[in-house]
């Protein structure tokens, strides 16, 4: 029998629903709340970004006062979706408008935005929380990237994972190389890459990238098991993610650099892969024309 936790909402963001379990050891993150109300993107919007660092900082501040006053249980923080998408990559609208304009900079401080972003999910935003990934529909490009970063990623039968970039001639440049090598060979992770092929989750469950299979309509309970697992072994879960990060490294410079050679890439891009980009962007908001609803 499954338990239904009591979630308090905490509402201070447009493009996020945040909640809580009743004694704050799980903290969920919903990404385009935005979308239950008016048609969109489910995408990496600057406003969502955003408004992720900004739950992320104020999330780890309070995290780490609590184990500073002796608080010390084992906190989850998971990422997950209001929507029928969890998270389809990229601004691609934003993109074209930043290369038309040959404007580097805003394309750099995006780009690095993005990497601050998983990196801190990748590191349980420094303040010792493991971080899951409930992935529920499909996780592509950027959206993909950010399910690789946390430390559990749960996804539910028939849904599309992969890294499109090549598509339009460019490279997944915010996180993927980096957490692909940590679950898979380095040679395996580059032909994904360039491929641009989608994959079922069932396939990438059998190659070691999602670590819950969950039927459809259950991966929050499969969540809500993974939790109940890691309370029973607070210690040993918490001393394996410090083992991960000697053993495994995944450092925000490393990011950095590689994210430096995705804008230098991407500002090299012609027309052609540009209405690539467009394309899809339309069909983008052709698949969220109408508001959805919100997810209990």
């Amino acid at each position: 029998m499954v338990t239904i936790e009591k979630l308090s909402p905490v509402p201070r963001y447009t493009t996020l629903r945040v909640t809580e379990n009743a004694d704050a050891s799980v903290h969920w993150c919903h990404m385009h709340a935005d979308l239950a109300r008016a048609p969109g993107r489910a995408c990496f919007k600057p406003a969502l970004v955003n408004e992720i660092l900004q739950y992320q900082w104020s999330l780890a501040d309070r995290l780490r006062r609590e184990r500073s006053n002796g608080d010390d249980p084992l906190r989850h923080v998971v990422l997950a979706s209001d929507c029928d998408a969890f998270n389809l990559g990229g601004d691609l609208e934003y993109f074209c408008d930043a290369i038309r304009r040959q404007d580097r900079h805003a394309l750099l401080t995006y780009a690095r935005q993005c990497v601050r972003g998983v990196h801190a999910f990748h590191t349980g935003l420094d303040a010792g929380a493991h971080s899951i990934a409930l992935v529920q529909g499909d996780a592509l490009g950027g959206g993909f990237e950010a399910a690789l970063s946390c430390h559990t990623i749960v996804a539910e039968e028939g849904v599309g994972m992969g890294l499109p970039e090549v598509l339009f001639d460019l490279f997944p440049g915010m996180g993927a190389y980096s957490f692909l090598c940590k679950r898979i060979p380095p040679h395996q992770a580059e032909k994904m890459m360039l491929s641009g092929d989608v994959y079922a989750s069932e396939d990438l469950y059998k190659m070691g990238l999602v670590d819950v299979l969950a039927p459809r309509g259950q991966g929050q309970q499969a969540v809500d098991e993974v939790i109940r697992a890691n309370r029973r072994i607070p210690h040993a879960r918490t001393a394996m993610h410090r083992v991960r990060a000697m053993s495994q490294p995944v450092t925000l410079e490393e990011m950095m650099g590689i994210t430096e050679v995705w804008v230098d890439t991407a500002m090299q891009l012609g027309e052609k892969p540009l209405r690539t980009m467009e394309r899809l962007v339309r069909a983008q908001y052709k698949r969220h024309a109408e508001p959805n609803a919100a997810t209990a």
